[in-house]
């Protein structure tokens, strides 16, 4: 779906799914259809000042424009872009996620490049199932080490199955692994040997006892779950909901965050499966009300307080930046570098908040010693 573009952006080329809202205000217009050709082929060539991150979502938008000569320029160019501008802009997770899905589309034979990519947690499901049919066994092992990924997204199994290049062994312990979380793939033969390994052969065609699935659970309970406008759950059916989490499988737990709303994701991170709580927060409906909830939670686990940390975009909000300086779960150098983008009347407040981090607290009152020295030399 295109994004609207707000008034003092320029509306983005047709079929490009972003606008050009991520580029510096004085450098959009080189990704303006409305722009002069020559405008538009300086941004194709590279020859417009950008930072690596905006460089490849300027070309990838580029590659929609109306001229067939800046099209192939732009193409031409994003795959021939130096190390320097690639290795920083394929790891950055801020990146548009179209824009890693293309890039590894485009440079997929370069292991590399591929597995900056892969490890990537931006990139998109689908566009690492692609590359899982035909990678090189290097690739194919990270591939397949990313277990919210398999679980995620059914493709890539099946295409790492697919893969006359993919380890035997690797396969093996992968399909292991995605039966044991209650991942089916009945029309793939690896599935059905691993399910006979881990419970014979009577498990051939189905698992025992698979449970509801993320789907069922979803029909059953109509949009209560499903519709991100829906009336907070009475507390029978929010039973039931409990009730029917107990019996899914891992697998399906993890397709519920992606497609399910807030009451079903609130449900979820509180589940002990550090996959399913992952998926949580990663899931693309998920809100910054949920994304604050979750940072301000001692009890939260680590793992999903790393993703929200590490995001940019969320710490960029102040609130969510002053929640998890307020969480003894955060690591102190995460904290320490959250604490010195603060305001004075904040770091005034957690100097003397004794419900922090006895560490943050000392950390404030030095950091509030140092900002008012140079005030009390000038009064003296």
């Amino acid at each position: 779906m295109t994004t609207a573009a707000p008034s003092n952006v320029p509306a983005p080329p047709p079929g490009c799914p972003f606008n050009a809202e991520f580029l510096p205000p004085n450098l959009r217009k080189h990704v303006d259809p409305a722009a002069p050709v020559p405008l538009r082929m300086m941004a194709a060539k590279s020859l417009v000042p950008l930072n690596p991150s905006d460089m490849v979502g300027a070309l990838y938008m580029l590659t929609f424009d109306p001229d067939e000569g800046v099209r192939e320029t732009a193409g031409k160019t994003a795959a021939a872009l130096p190390d320097r501008i690639l290795g920083s802009a394929l790891r950055d997770e801020e990146v548009q996620p179209q824009v890693l899905g293309y890039l590894l589309g485009l440079l997929k034979t370069k292991d590399a490049y591929a597995e900056m990519l892969v490890l990537n947690a931006s990139t998109p499901d689908d566009a690492v199932a692609d590359v899982a049919r035909d990678c090189s066994p290097k690739l194919a092992e990270i591939i397949g080490q990313n277990q919210l990924r398999l679980l995620r997204f059914e493709g890539i199994l099946r295409n790492l199955c697919a893969n006359p290049q993919a380890p035997v062994s690797l396969i093996d312990n992968v399909c292991d692994f995605a039966v044991r979380s209650g991942l089916l793939l009945a029309d793939v033969p690896q599935m059905k040997a691993a399910r006979v390994r881990l419970f014979g052969p009577e498990a051939a065609e189905a698992p025992p006892d698979p449970g509801p699935t993320a789907e069922q659970v979803l029909q059953e309970m109509g949009g209560e779950v499903a519709d991100e406008n829906a009336a907070p759950l009475e507390e029978g059916k929010r039973m039931t909901l409990t009730q029917r989490l107990m019996k899914m499988s891992i697998a399906e737990k993890i397709k519920l965050a992606t497609l399910g709303n807030k009451e079903a994701r609130n449900a979820l991170i509180r589940e002990t499966n550090k996959l399913v709580a992952v998926a949580v927060i990663r899931s693309p409906r998920i809100t910054d009300g949920e994304v604050l909830a979750c940072a301000a939670n001692r009890a939260m686990m680590d793992d999903v307080l790393r993703v929200i940390y590490n995001n940019r975009e969320w710490t960029k909000n102040q609130k969510v930046k002053l929640a998890l300086v307020k969480n003894p779960k955060v690591p102190l150098t995460v904290t320490m570098k959250f604490l010195n983008t603060l305001r004075d009347s904040e770091i005034k407040d957690l100097s003397r908040d004794k419900n922090v981090p006895a560490a943050v607290q000392g950390f404030a009152k030095k950091l509030l010693e140092k900002k008012t020295a140079p005030k009390k030399q000038e009064e003296k």
